[in-house]
């Protein structure tokens, strides 16, 4: 039963933070209390805890324009945050998880604010039968937490580039997100600020439980663990090195020949690279299987290897890879 209410707010806007905080309470999180966490993350993607970076997102085009892309300890889709989004968690022992109740409080600050907020089949909210709001789940050690996005004022241009996978050929394992029509809560409520928001969720929070509201600070956390798992969170390993094997192709016709690239990708890195071609040089292949094998799939690693594997080519290759738009 919940006997207490907690809510934290952060100012920082850095997601390998963010999401330690989140663990952070998590694993604190004491009987009979249940914490509302509000942060932001800047310009971000968060995939999934099961999801392959590559296939739901645009990584070397969100890489180049200064974002990052962050796994989730939660399943579901692929988000894009930025600051026009506000992102909440409800952390609960799990013996007092209540998801209705949770979707309730985003309602109630919704409706409170003139927005026709409803929840719909699956779990998603919903305005105007359009989707402001995703939510993923997460249930560890007796203690649950649920999440979400509230799209406030999102670059929706930029939501639209980064979501789009990769037009390479790319057969990958993992759970697919599921897209959805979207809109900001600014189109319902055009006065709509992130501060009125977080303002009308606390007040919504304590009126659907029926109790007062203490506010947490960060610096009351344990710093040392969420630096650690900050550390966790931005590794290269964490993001992209899990164990999702995937399978990947590109082709085109040089003047010099035409050349297949096939690459098994395992952990991340290539385990397998084969290379079929029908140019005159007769080392092009085995130069460039050995040069990718075991190489990071990251445009600029493979570019790296191609451009030192010795083929005489090599540049009209990097340009083929960099037109997979990894």
């Amino acid at each position: 039963m919940i006997r207490k209410l907690k809510l934290c707010e952060v100012q920082g806007t850095d997601p390998y933070r963010n999401l330690a905080i989140e663990q952070v309470l998590l694993e604190s999180q004491e009987a009979g209390c249940c914490t509302l966490y509000l942060w932001q993350n800047q310009n971000t993607v968060v995939i999934g805890s099961n999801q392959n970076a590559w296939k739901e997102c645009r990584t070397e085009l969100l890489s180049q324009e200064g974002g990052r892309l962050a796994r989730r300890l939660s399943g579901g889709g692929a988000v894009f945050h930025d600051l026009g989004n506000l992102n909440f968690t409800f952390l609960v022992p799990s013996e007092d998880y209540d998801l209705p109740r949770q979707l309730a409080v985003i309602c109630g600050a919704c409706r409170a604010l003139g927005i026709p907020a409803e929840v719909s089949g699956r779990n998603d909210l919903l305005a105007d039968g359009k989707k402001f709001s995703g939510n993923a789940f997460y249930h560890s050690g007796g203690k649950s937490y649920h999440h979400g996005t509230l799209l406030v004022n999102v670059d929706m241009e930029k939501l639209g580039r980064y979501l789009r996978p990769s037009e390479a050929k790319l057969r990958a394992k993992g759970v697919a997100s599921v897209r959805s029509r979207v809109c900001n809560l600014r189109e319902l409520c055009p006065d709509l600020t992130i501060g009125r928001l977080k303002q009308a969720l606390a007040q919504s929070f304590s009126a659907v439980y029926g109790l007062p509201v203490e506010r947490i600070a960060e610096d009351a956390l344990d710093t040392a663990e969420i630096d650690r798992l900050q550390t966790r969170n931005a590794s290269w390993e964490w993001n992209y090195g899990r164990k999702l094997p995937f399978d990947f192709s590109c082709e085109a016709r040089f003047d010099w020949g035409e050349m297949r690239i096939e690459l098994q990708v395992e952990n991340g890195k290539v385990a397998h690279a084969a290379v079929y071609t029908d140019a005159m040089d007769h080392t092009a292949a085995p130069l460039l299987e050995q040069a990718l094998t075991d190489s990071r799939f990251s445009l600029a690693d493979l570019q790296a290897r191609v451009q030192a594997s010795g083929f005489a080519q090599a540049a009209d290759v990097c340009e083929l890879l960099k037109q997979q738009d990894l």
